[in-house]
Order: C-alpha cells, then sequence, then structure tokens
C-alpha cells in the first residue's frame, strides 16, 4: 500500500482514552502490533495463511487482536496458540482449519463428491448460480428457528474441541477484542473488554442470522459483528499500549467495472455494507489525525490520546476471482489455496513495510478509503 505523504508526528494520532495501565515492552529484537480481521466465511483462510506467514517470519508479536466473524475464529486459535509459541500457534491455525473443512464435508452430503466436472456439461456452469440461488430462496423463505429446531451447529463443538478457552483466558499475553451485533439494540457489542472470552461469543462473532439462532450471552442475542464492525478497531486504541494496527481484509472494498449478474450485484452489495463501518471507523481516524496535524488539540488533552499507525493487506487483487458462494466452500484443497494467496500477501507486505513498523503507517487514509 502506498506510504503516507508525511511522516507521523511525535504525539498522538488516534483517539483512544488511557490505555491499559501495565505497559509491557516487545521482546527484544521483536516489534510489537495489533491486528484487525476481518469476517468473510470460508474466506478466512486467507487470513490464516497471512498470520501464518506472520508467525513464521519471527519478527513480530501482537499485543491485541480484535476480529469478527471467520476473523474472530482465527483471532482466538491465535491467541490459544501462542501460549505455546510461534510454532505452535502455527500448529493450532491448521489443525482449526482442517477440523472446519473435515466438518463441513461431513455436514454437507454433496461435499464427499466431486461436482466439478458437471461444470463441462452444457450449461454445467449455471449449476452453482442455481444452487446459490436455491439456497438464498430456502434461507429467506424459512428461519433457522424452522430449518434447524434442534438448534444445532456443529461449529460450536469444533470450536470446544480446539481451543481450551479456560487456560486461553489464563495464559494468552494476546488481548482480544470480538465484535457482534445486538439483536435488541442494534448496536456494536465488543466482548473481551472486560470479560474473558467463551465459545459462545465467538459464535455470536460469527452467527449469520439466516443460517443460525440468534446466540444468547448474558441475557442479550447476538447476530454476526460485521453488520456493526468488521472489525472494529476502537478497542485497540483504547486498551493497548501499541501503536501500529495491521487490518487483514478479505472484503474487497474495490472491483473493477459494476457487476451484471445477479449474484454478483448482491455479493458486490454484501461486500459494500460489510466494509461500511470499518470504513467510516477509519474515516474517523483521519478526521482526528488531521485535527491534531494542524494543531487543534490543546496540549493539555495531547495526553488523552495514543497515536496509532495504520497498516492494511487488502485481498482486493488475490480474491478477485472468487464468487459469493465461495465463502461456504470448505474443501481442504481450496482453503490451502486461500492460506497460501495470504501468505503471499503477507511476505509482499513484510519486503515492502516492515522496516516503517513503529516508525510511520504504511497505508494513506486519505487516499485509500475517504
Amino acid at each position: 500500500m502506498a506510504n503516507t505523504k508525511k511522516s507521523v508526528p511525535t504525539k498522538a494520532r488516534a483517539p483512544a482514552a488511557k490505555a491499559s495501565s501495565t505497559k509491557v515492552a516487545p521482546t527484544a529484537g521483536k516489534k510489537r502490533l495489533n491486528l484487525a480481521l476481518q469476517g468473510g466465511g470460508s474466506h478466512g483462510a486467507f487470513t490464516w495463511g497471512v498470520i501464518d506467514k506472520l508467525l513464521e517470519d519471527g519478527r513480530l508479536e501482537f499485543d491485541g487482536i480484535s476480529g469478527t466473524s471467520a476473523g474472530s475464529m482465527n483471532a482466538v486459535a491465535l491467541a490459544y496458540g501462542a501460549i505455546g509459541g510461534n510454532a505452535a500457534a502455527r500448529q493450532t491455525l491448521e489443525d482449526f482449519w482442517r477440523a472446519v473443512s473435515e466438518s463441513g464435508q461431513k455436514a454437507n452430503p454433496l461435499g464427499k463428491f466431486d461436482m466439478s466436472w458437471m461444470q463441462s456439461l452444457p450449461g454445467g456452469k449455471l449449476l452453482p448460480a442455481m444452487a446459490s440461488n436455491w439456497f438464498h430462496a430456502v434461507t429467506h423463505a424459512f428461519s433457522p428457528y424452522q430449518l434447524n429446531p434442534l438448534n444445532i451447529n456443529p461449529l460450536r463443538d469444533l470450536l470446544k474441541q480446539q481451543i481450551d478457552f479456560e487456560r486461553m483466558g489464563a495464559e494468552s499475553k494476546i488481548k482480544l477484542f470480538l465484535a457482534a451485533t445486538n439483536v435488541r439494540s442494534g448496536k456494536a457489542k465488543v466482548f473481551g473488554v472486560e470479560e474473558r472470552i467463551t465459545a459462545d461469543m465467538v459464535m455470536a462473532s460469527a452467527c449469520l442470522p439466516q443460517l443460525f439462532r440468534a446466540v444468547e450471552v448474558d441475557g442479550e442475542h447476538y447476530w454476526d459483528g460485521g453488520f456493526m464492525g468488521n472489525p472494529v478497531l476502537y478497542p485497540l486504541f483504547y486498551h493497548t499500549q501499541t501503536q501500529d494496527v495491521l487490518i487483514v481484509h478479505i472484503n474487497p472494498i474495490e472491483r473493477p467495472g459494476p457487476p451484471t449478474t445477479a449474484e454478483d450485484i448482491l455479493n458486490r452489495v454484501n461486500e459494500i455494507t460489510f466494509n461500511s463501518s470499518l470504513i467510516k471507523e477509519l474515516r474517523a481516524v483521519h478526521f482526528v489525525q488531521k485535527l491534531m496535524d494542524e494543531g487543534w488539540i490543546k496540549d493539555e488533552y495531547m495526553d488523552r490520546l495514543q497515536y496509532v499507525l495504520m497498516h492494511s493487506i487488502r485481498a482486493d487483487l488475490a480474491l478477485a476471482d472468487l464468487s459469493a458462494e465461495s465463502k461456504f466452500k470448505g474443501d481442504w484443497g481450496f482453503l490451502t489455496m486461500l492460506r497460501d494467496r495470504g501468505r503471499s500477501a503477507a511476505t509482499q507486505w513484510l519486503d515492502q513495510n516492515f522496516a516503517s513498523v513503529g516508525k510511520r503507517s504504511t497505508v494513506d487514509l486519505k487516499a485509500e478509503f475517504l
């Protein structure tokens, strides 16, 4: 991504209350940053690849992670695995995504068979679109309370099998902030600010309302966090001491030309919707930066702020060839393909931007998001 045109001033860059009182220095020889991880179904395997490469590289460590939906899944797998070090974190992420693939294949009877040969038949390329239309018709005609009266969700059991939430809460040094949408109030809820993360909180963050019942946590019901924050950034400003934030985007912000098919139009509407809250928050960050750059913030208030340096890895090109329905694909070959694309994107980002971590932003908020 393009570098900002001006260097970051010594003082603050983004709004934050007093960050957490205990300042922990990075490990010698390493740089520290926060991660902000978007949701996007199985496309979250791209984020797995990004994290895998950052862990393999070993020059960075993570203070806080803000995640939504699939980003929340990656966040807890990383936080739990990192208790045992980078190699253990990489293995935990791989084990998690392999379990997701195996669970998906069992839950989907067609997943056991290779249907790709059918696309070579006359009209075969329409099959994915027909299947997608049928799926949307069913899920818009019947609610998950009707289609799934027993509220069966294999992902909940998978999470509990893969992640020891009690141990993660007690031993992990990574701060987790997971976004969900409060169904009653319509407001964003960020789990992890005042409580330890549980499996139900992760499920709430990833609850697609057409597929699953709203998840109840402490008497409130929640849907997918992507509606209100994909992901939210402000907990990283308020509750960590780390100035660098790396956003891993998996919902393309830009696409060439207008979509022309019904499926592509729906996909683009969803991408815009699930990016809107993040873009609004980035605009707010830029606005406060502008106030600071131009001296509109009084000196006596500067100590209430901590500056942030923004970085991003965008999947606009890396995932441009994938359809909306591919977010529900779970075969291992597809997931590892996404992982490898994420690793490639992270390699490029490290080569171009590692030296700037802790010194300057590597994304121009005004040019990229306004």
